[in-house]
């Protein structure tokens, strides 16, 4: 994996706001966390009610069939160390208009599918195969784990007027986590680190039964890895990677179901969206992405997304991922180093310069004294 800048390692708060305060990142924590980040991402979430309500239904079904699994004891550990209600109330799915290829999940009430990514699909099944992965991580955890774990990197920034820190940390000698960042008065938090190799794992075996059991075709679960494969964005190494590379990700969905019960046949529903439907609804998405504003007022929100990790897809950093992080860099320096000169300059002089500033207003004008030159 490709090294991040020594720039990368600014000034990092691990503890903001007493979010994470005691090192436990528990359910709450981690919820009122996500909701700072829906603060700073909530510009690019496509508003549009067609849309929405498309996506929220795939979600909602991925969801639904995630509970009743939860309700017969399905789930590792880390799903079964607190209740488990929230994770099937008010969660919410949006499509956010950005270029970049990703999807993501802050481990609370939010996920997010890029337009990008949505565009790529070429059937409902592989878009649900996504979203499926992404609840997944909730489901496990994951992101509240990775706050937890020894080496994880936990990030945070000050509200910079509108500026962010990114920084990157190694976790077992190659794990780069992105960080966090917070945008301006609003002081809403972006908190979230890239999943490691077992994360992903788990979170295609999870979200490969909640997707199997609502009803879409197994067959199709590893179609959008495989069409990334057939981009050659495949090539770097597992061995030197610190996520499963997209032939070994294939593979294993290829033996899951080749161990489906033969029961699986009657899980098998009818798409929420025709594949008419689902091209038209991807033309209104491209169309709506076009006439969205895209000015500076969006460009921290832009970064952002630009900036998050995108492990769920690619098993290495692509260049414009670090490219985003750097440049958040670069202006929570700037931000940074203006505050300093500010908060400088609105502090009191010395009692020394006091002192002469006092004396000399005490001076009578026109009598002041003028030193002799030493002889």
């Amino acid at each position: 994996m490709r090294k991040m800048s020594s720039t990368v390692a600014v000034s990092i708060f691990l503890l903001l706001g007493g979010l994470f305060a005691g090192g436990c990142a528990s359910d709450a924590k981690v919820v009122q966390a996500a909701a700072g980040v829906h603060t700073q991402l909530e510009p690019a979430v496509i508003e549009d009610p067609e849309l929405a309500n498309y996506l929220q239904s795939v979600g909602d079904r991925i969801i639904q069939t995630a509970q009743e699994l939860d309700r017969q004891g399905y789930g590792p550990k880390t799903h079964k160390s607190e209740k488990t209600d929230w994770m099937f109330k008010n969660m919410k799915f949006h499509f956010v208009n950005s270029k970049t290829l990703n999807a993501f999940t802050t481990g609370g009430e939010h996920m997010y599918i890029y337009n990008e990514l949505f565009q790529q699909s070429r059937s409902e099944d592989e878009l649900a195969a996504v979203m499926a992965h992404e609840y997944g991580h909730v489901y496990a955890r994951h992101v509240g784990k990775g706050m937890n774990r020894q080496y994880g990197l936990l990030a945070a920034a000050a509200a910079l007027g509108g500026a962010g820190y990114v920084a990157g940390g190694k976790e077992k000698g190659t794990q780069y986590a992105t960080l966090g960042a917070s945008l301006g008065a609003a002081g809403g938090q972006f908190l979230n680190m890239g999943f490691t190799r077992k994360d992903e794992n788990e979170a295609d075996k999870l979200g490969f039964d909640f997707y199997t059991h609502a009803g879409w075709d197994p067959n199709k679960f590893d179609d959008f890895f495989q069409a990334m494969i057939d981009k050659g964005l495949d090539t770097t190494p597992e061995l030197v990677s610190d996520h499963p590379s997209l032939k070994n990700r294939v593979a294993a969905t290829q033996e899951r179901v080749k161990k489906l019960p033969p029961a699986a046949a009657q899980w098998r529903k009818p798409p929420v969206a025709t594949p008419e439907q689902f091209k038209a609804l991807q033309a209104r998405a491209a169309k709506l992405g076009e006439t969205l504003p895209n000015d500076k007022s969006l460009e921290n929100t832009q970064q952002l997304l630009a900036a998050l990790p995108r492990s769920c897809i690619f098993p290495y950093v692509p260049e414009d991922e670090a490219k985003a992080r750097e440049e958040l860099v670069k202006r929570a320096q700037a931000a940074e180093a203006a505050q300093k000169k500010q908060q400088q300059s609105q502090q009191p002089p010395p009692p020394s310069a006091k002192r002469k500033r006092t004396a000399a207003a005490a001076t009578p004008a026109g009598s002041q004294v003028i030193s002799s030159p030493a002889r």
